[in-house]
């Protein structure tokens, strides 16, 4: 029962497809309202854990293949130093899903008033004569 509980506390669940758009990994990702999972392996088990706030960019990528079947992959940015980029591989509604996250990510960073600041160079500063 507890299994099915914490199931149900997801936002969002999907495992790495693979041939033919099928879900026949040991790869599965399960995005919760403060954080992303990432759990892997069949006999040895781990479970990576971003939270959400860390994260400082989101990329959708689509293959041609990943395009036949319906796929995509996300690449995300964070500030976690275990994880510093990692991608969100071969799922299915992938541009929805990347969309989840970003409103989801905005969201837990006004929660917890954390701003993202970019810094530029002097010489990033070109003028154009």
């Amino acid at each position: 029962m507890a299994k099915k509980q914490q199931q149900e506390n997801y936002i969002w669940r999907d495992r790495k497809r693979i041939i033919f758009g099928l879900p026949w990994s040991f790869t599965v990702y399960m995005l919760e309202e403060e954080k992303l999972l990432v759990s892997t392996g069949f006999f040895n088990k781990r479970e990576d854990e971003v939270r959400l706030y860390r994260i400082m960019d989101l990329t959708l990528n689509r293959s041609f293949g990943e395009r036949l079947f319906g796929l995509g992959t996300i690449h995300c940015c964070s500030a976690d130093k275990s994880t510093p980029e990692f991608d969100i591989k071969h799922i299915k509604n992938s541009r929805e899903v990347k969309n989840i996250i970003s409103d989801l990510v905005e969201k837990q960073r006004e929660i917890k008033r954390v701003s993202n600041r970019e810094f530029m160079d002097a010489d990033d500063d070109h003028e154009l004569l």
